[in-house]
């Protein structure tokens, strides 16, 4: 009866159950909505919305102060970022990002931002005590995934319109390196250690491996001869703590992958809705969500039985996704 009652609750607040949806420890999901101008605040355990925050004009990449008490919102078409307390779920204000930021990094002192600006072509960095564009840096055109290395040093950038992953230093905004990758490079993550760096090509449905020493690639993953599902892509990218797992969101693919970091072999497909572009981890690992920008929800799978056992129907266009305990 009461999973019976769980599930009628879920079909009132907007969510479609999949199957009987298995109990998770507290938790919040936050989802940006590129269309309908705010952030969607869910209750991970009954997922339902307790909030819509409204940042400003298409909000797109998300990012947590390394101790968890700050969101970051790059809200593209206000050329800023919002500043969300978690805690009392409020916008306690706004960072001068330069034009149209899409995605970036924290570091991991959490004093700087370091920002794709896609007019510009440049990955920018922001001193957020004094909300200060300090360095800017020229890289190809369409910059797009930003990363930082776990010990601050250096910073990555991917351009979609060259194809390329450039490697910045982080105390001088110096160009390092420009390596070619496959089409339309999106998400950029390091491992743990630093050791490596993962990045997807969406045009090209490729997650490339760089050894961070040499800054070369060790191995490349084509989702297109893994038997994958039509039309696969290849967008935003989570790795577990143990990194020992990477996700992958698959565009218009309508599906997420998860791909084994010691085999390098995608071990499943979850489906979720159409056109899948930022994907999270629950805090414990034991679920994934994914945001579907064009059928407008959010997909909860859990990752023990590799069921979807529910979609949130939020509507609008959602873009990115972060959770906190």
């Amino acid at each position: 009866m009461r999973g019976a009652a769980l599930v009628v609750g879920l079909l009132a607040a907007g969510v479609s159950a999949c199957s009987r949806i298995p109990p998770a420890r507290p938790h919040t999901v936050w989802v940006s909505d590129e269309q309908a101008d705010v952030v969607h605040v869910i209750d991970g355990a009954t997922l339902k919305e307790t909030a819509r925050l409204a940042v400003g004009r298409r909000p797109r990449g998300l990012a947590l102060s390394p101790d968890g008490r700050t969101l970051y919102v790059a809200v593209s078409n206000d050329n800023r970022i919002a500043e969300i307390d978690v805690a009392s779920r409020r916008i306690r204000g706004y960072l001068a990002s330069g034009p149209d930021p899409e995605r970036f990094a924290v570091s991991p002192d959490g004093a700087m931002l370091y920002i794709a600006n896609e007019d510009d072509g440049a990955a920018s960095a922001l001193d957020i005590a004094a909300d200060k564009l300090v360095r800017q840096t020229t890289v190809g055109p369409e910059p797009e995934g930003m990363a930082v290395s776990p010990d601050g040093r250096l910073v990555i950038c991917t351009s979609e319109g060259a194809s390329l992953v450039h490697f910045i230093d982080a105390r001088t905004g110096a160009l390092l390196d420009s390596i070619l990758v496959g089409a339309r490079p999106r998400d950029a993550r390091f491992t743990p250690d630093g050791r490596r760096l993962w990045v997807t090509s969406e045009a090209r449905a490729t997650v490339t491996l760089f050894d961070v020493a040499t800054r070369r690639r060790s191995a490349v993953i084509d989702l297109q001869k893994a038997d994958p599902p039509p039309s696969v892509q290849a967008v935003s990218l989570v790795l577990t703590r143990a990194a020992d797992r990477l996700y992958v969101a698959l565009g218009r693919g309508d599906h997420a992958a998860e791909i084994d970091a010691r085999t390098l072999k995608v071990s499943r497909y979850f489906p979720t809705g159409s056109r899948t572009w930022g994907i999270a981890l629950s805090p414990d690992e034991s679920r994934l969500y994914g945001a579907s920008g064009l059928s407008g929800d959010l997909a909860v799978i859990d990752l023990k039985s590799g069921r979807r056992i529910a979609d949130l129907k939020l509507g609008g266009r959602p873009w990115g996704v972060v959770t906190t305990p």
